[in-house]
Formats: structure tokens, C-alpha cells, sequence
């Protein structure tokens, strides 16, 4: 079987400007990978990377880079099997290679987990659709519908901040997250809690805080929050075991949490006690299960985050989210959050969930006219 691949490079205005403690953003730069087979059916994954290495040491370019000129090449001799192949974890018959083969060979190269999630997920796509099964059946969804959360990015004042806040609250959303910063935390904490008291909140600090910030994190219990995520450097398991150790509220790992060792780690050092699962971070949806199980049987609750995706990536974490370790709403969020118009068809919130989809494979596909009109470039990279 040959696949060639085609990667897209879109820019989507953001509805409104997202702040955290590491940037902002107002157009979004998306990366969506596209797997063609010989027979025509594309399989699609998304890239999450940003524009400039502000969340992680990967960015967009960068990513299409390590994406044309060494993951796509390595999966060669995997790709090129064909029929009757002796190639370890190919099929046989010359259809799409087994994800875990997949995983195996883009694992020889060191790092680019967003890069090699993309990849994946669109070899996954097209091997679904192989089979008429969907992620969500292929992952082990226990459940047609996820609740749904929402984040909030730093905004201009207090003001803005209550308007934003309660614009999400009238739309049904379970949960309410707030990116907070040094400068930007009790008071905006203490404004929603006036004005929500019984709400689910949780802050998302993306490595902004340090250890010596202990005594003013302590501050943050009388919020009744859910979690806080993420206060310290994405290296200081340490730091976040001390943190853990004089706050109340449960600390919970986002960027630190690479793979089923790293979350293992955390976990019995006692550096976290809820962790936030990111399929683009952890390198793949097989990783994300894996980290999904693990935790299960520590009964660690996970949740599911998100990086703005389209409704191309959105899709594929709606269906990790469904999984039964899954308790907490996740960054799941209504097309509309992030976009007057998505790539995809639009997904839209019913009484603060979404429904998990169930075509074959992510379930969805770019709408032909979207992509084209969102497009800046796209890049053919044949195996």
C-alpha cells in the first residue's frame, strides 16, 4: 500500500484574543496532517503547536519540518510494505499499518510529540475507516457524551473578566478555568467566586509560579477550587510535591506529564494527585490511553485538555474524554469558544456537553470550502 501525506498550514481568527501566563494568541496557526491512501480515503490528525515555543519546545514550523524531512520518511519501510510483507507489526493484506507499529517507528526519533500525535492520528483515522470503527470504540469509550468545560484566558480587567465568565455560565458549561499568573490571580479569583459561589472552578497557572510562591498559592484554598494546575516549572516535580504538601487544593500536572513514566513519577513522588491528559503533548491517542489506564488503577482522575483545537482535533479528544477515567470536564469546548467558523462541521454545546462522535474513524472531515478559504499553504510529502 502507498500513503503520501499532505500537510495543511491554516490561520483561523480567534472570536477573542486568548492570554496566559506564557503569551497571547488572536489568529490561531493550525497544522492539520492528511493521510491519502492509494484508494483515495484521506485520514486526517491535527498538529497542536503554536506559532512560537512559548507552551513547548515544539512550534509550528519546526513541526512541519521534523514532519517532512524525518517522521514521515521513517515510517517508509512501514508504509511501503505492501502485501505478504515481513515488516514487524505491517499488514498483511496492504492495508494501513497497525497503530502500534506506528507508534514503534516514530518512537526512533527522539521528542516532537505534537508532530508525531499528528502523524499518528491520521494513520489512525485512515486505519479506522478501514474497519468502519470509530475512535471512541477503538479507545474504549464508555460514554456517548462528555461534560464540558471551558478556559478562560487573562483579560483586560475584572470587568471583562465577569462578562466572559458569565457569557460561559448562561451557555451551560460545567466547569470554569481560569488562566491565572503573578498579578493575576486572588483578585480575579475572588470576583468570580462573588458573583458564582457553587460553580466548578479550577486555575491553570502554565508553569508561572515558583516554590518560593508557596505562601501565596496557599491563599488560593479559600476559592473552593477543583485543582490548580500546573503552578510550577514542568521540571520540578520536587516543587510541586512541596507545593502539594502545605495547599490544600489538589494539584494537578499538565506539561509535566510526557508519557506513562513521567506520570507514573508524579504520581507515586507524590508531586501531583490529578493529572491533564493532552493527546498532542503525550505524542498520540495510543500514549493518552496508556496514561489513561495507568492512572485508572492508581485512582488518579484525569481529564482531558485542550490547545485550541479545530474540530479535526477537537473530534478525536471529544472521544478520548468518553473513556471511564475520564471524571472531570476537560477543555472540550463548543467550536464556537474559539471560532466564528470552524474547519469542520461546527460542534455545538447541548446542555453543557457534546456528543461523542461515531463515524468511522474521528468521525468528522474538513469541510472542502473551509479548508480551502482558511489555507495558507499545503505541502505534498510522498513516502
Amino acid at each position: 500500500m502507498s500513503i503520501s501525506f499532505i500537510i495543511h498550514s491554516l490561520e483561523i481568527p480567534l472570536v477573542r484574543p486568548f492570554r496566559t501566563s506564557f503569551g497571547s494568541q488572536s489568529v490561531r496557526d493550525v497544522v492539520l496532517v492528511e493521510a491519502v491512501s492509494d484508494s483515495g480515503v484521506s485520514g486526517w490528525g491535527e498538529c497542536v503547536t503554536m506559532a512560537w515555543p512559548g507552551y513547548s519546545a515544539e512550534y509550528t514550523r519546526g513541526a512541519i519540518n521534523v514532519m517532512r524531512d524525518f517522521l514521515i520518511p521513517t515510517l517508509a519501510p512501514l508504509l511501503g510494505a505492501g502485501r505478504g510483507s515481513s515488516v514487524k507489526g505491517s499488514i498483511s493484506d496492504g492495508s494501513t499499518p497497525a497503530p502500534d507499529s506506528v507508534r514503534a517507528a516514530l518512537a526512533i526519533m527522539q521528542g516532537n510529540p505534537m508532530a508525531k500525535s499528528a502523524i499518528e492520528t491520521a494513520l489512525l483515522d485512515l486505519w479506522l475507516k478501514e474497519r468502519n470503527l470509530s475512535l471512541g470504540e477503538f479507545l474504549g469509550a464508555s460514554r456517548d457524551r462528555v461534560d464540558c468545560g471551558v478556559s478562560v484566558g487573562i483579560p483586560d480587567s475584572i470587568t471583562d473578566l465577569i462578562a466572559e465568565v458569565g457569557q460561559y455560565v448562561e451557555q451551560g458549561y460545567r466547569r470554569i478555568k481560569l488562566k491565572v499568573e503573578p498579578g493575576w490571580d486572588l483578585e480575579a479569583l475572588r470576583a468570580v467566586r462573588a458573583e458564582w459561589p457553587e460553580i466548578p472552578l479550577q486555575v491553570d497557572a502554565n508553569q508561572a509560579y515558583r516554590r518560593s510562591d508557596a505562601d501565596h498559592l496557599v491563599k488560593f484554598d479559600e476559592f473552593d477550587l477543583l485543582l490548580i494546575e500546573q503552578p510550577l516549572p514542568e521540571d520540578d516535580l520536587l516543587g510541586h510535591k512541596l507545593i502539594s504538601s502545605v495547599v490544600a487544593t489538589p494539584i494537578c500536572l499538565d506539561e509535566s506529564i510526557l508519557s506513562v513514566d513521567s506520570a507514573e513519577s508524579a504520581i507515586e513522588f507524590g508531586a501531583t494527585t490529578i493529572i491533564n491528559i493532552k493527546p498532542g503533548r503525550v505524542g498520540g491517542f495510543l500514549n493518552a490511553r496508556d496514561i489513561h489506564d495507568l492512572c485508572v488503577e492508581k485512582n488518579i482522575p484525569v481529564w482531558c485538555g485542550g490547545m485550541l483545537e479545530t474540530g479535526v482535533g477537537r473530534a478525536a479528544n471529544i472521544a478520548l474524554a468518553a473513556l471511564p477515567g475520564f471524571i472531570l470536564p476537560g477543555d472540550t469546548s463548543a467550536s464556537n469558544r474559539y471560532y466564528k467558523e470552524d474547519v469542520t462541521e461546527p460542534f455545538v454545546l447541548d446542555h453543557g456537553q457534546l456528543r461523542v462522535p461515531t463515524g468511522p474513524g474521528i468521525g468528522v472531515e474538513p469541510i472542502a470550502a473551509n479548508l480551502a478559504e482558511m489555507s495558507t499553504a499545503s505541502e505534498l510529502v510522498e513516502v
